[in-house]
């Protein structure tokens, strides 16, 4: 594709832009093509501004799958960004690496990412803004920074970023499946082979909007699996991403059969109905979270292109948990 630079360029006053497209992007969705203006610095972005009615493909509105043609005009405004409420809150960060372009973190189970519905505050961004005050933009004013996330009662290595150049070299690296992740979760059940990959597609549950579902014309999702260690009726799972989409392991491993242990949305608190010793039991009881661990990450550094690799070990409670499920198979071999 053609870098959007060859384009005819006419800024107009404060935010409004106009463009002629060149014979090189002749085809091209209306949202790809914005994306590589420099204002518009996300194809999200890009396709919230056509579907706001900012962007006029030859005098007239369009949608964001409008392919182009050679010497279409494109004329947008983009809004000045809006003034975040979000406030600069002390709290409990742990850095594993940090520099002008972007943070790394292991982020604690029960916090989190950012502001939403029943959390406005006591979020790693409100703990991000008090620490470092600046951060990119392109995830909109209730994201700063975010490039990608886990959820709020799964734990492990984040990486965010501080300016938005970072978070597009980041989000691009998502995209192309550049970025290593690799996780750790305890599940109820036994795999019946000792490594697999789930290849399927997810989609929003249609009646349930916190959950997600397999469902055909959904979008693609690959996790790759294969068994750490086998204590019946458990197994420690480590797990990696070929894609990225919204509860994937939870709702592929739950779709195996094999639901990640202390997950009630996708079937983790099954374990209720399992015949358990008392000291396991005890230990599931106030094991309060999914037990899923976000152990590994590693990508391309923004400026310099070194490789960066970061891990995280198992915290305390996933380490109780295993534990405590060892010594029930060593003390209970007939269960």
């Amino acid at each position: 594709m053609s870098n959007s630079k060859s384009s005819s360029f006419e800024d107009g006053p404060s935010s409004s832009h106009r463009l002629v497209v060149q014979p090189g992007e002749a085809g091209l969705r209306l949202d790809k093509l914005l994306s590589e203006h420099p204002k518009i610095v996300s194809r999200e972005m890009a396709r919230r501004l056509i579907e706001e009615g900012a962007v006029i493909l030859n005098q007239a509105p369009r949608s964001p799958s409008t392919r182009v043609r050679e010497n279409d005009v494109v004329e947008f405004q983009v809004p000045p960004p809006a003034t975040s409420a979000l406030l600069p809150q002390a709290g409990s960060l742990h850095i594993l690496y940090e520099d002008s372009w972007l943070a790394v973190l292991d982020k604690s189970a029960g916090t989190p990412m950012h502001p939403g519905p029943g959390h406005a505050k006591d979020t790693l961004v409100n703990y991000l803004l008090h620490h470092c005050s600046s951060l990119s933009g392109i995830g909109g004013v209730r994201r700063p920074g975010i490039v990608h996330r886990l959820d709020k009662d799964t734990s492990g290595v984040v990486v965010v970023a501080k300016h938005d150049r970072a978070h597009q070299h980041l989000a691009a690296q998502f995209q192309s499946r550049e970025i290593g992740r690799a996780y750790v979760a305890v599940v109820i059940g036994q795999p019946p082979r000792d490594s697999g990959i789930i290849d399927l597609p997810l989609a929003r549950h249609p009646t349930n909007r916190l959950k997600r579902v397999v469902q055909p014309g959904g979008k693609r999702a690959v996790t790759h699996w294969r068994i750490e260690r086998r204590v019946p009726p458990f197994s420690l799972l480590r797990l990696r991403l070929e894609t990225g989409r919204t509860h994937q392991i939870r709702v592929h491993l739950a779709r195996q059969n094999w639901p990640v242990v202390g997950d009630p949305l996708y079937g983790g608190a099954r374990h209720r109905g399992l015949q358990l010793a008392p000291p396991l039991r005890q230990v599931l009881e106030r094991f309060n979270r999914q037990a899923l661990h976000a152990c590994q990450l590693a990508f391309d550094h923004p400026e310099s292109g070194e490789r960066l690799h970061f891990e995280s070990p198992l915290p305390e409670d996933m380490q109780e948990l295993i534990g405590a499920i060892d010594r029930h198979c060593q003390d209970n071999p007939e269960i």
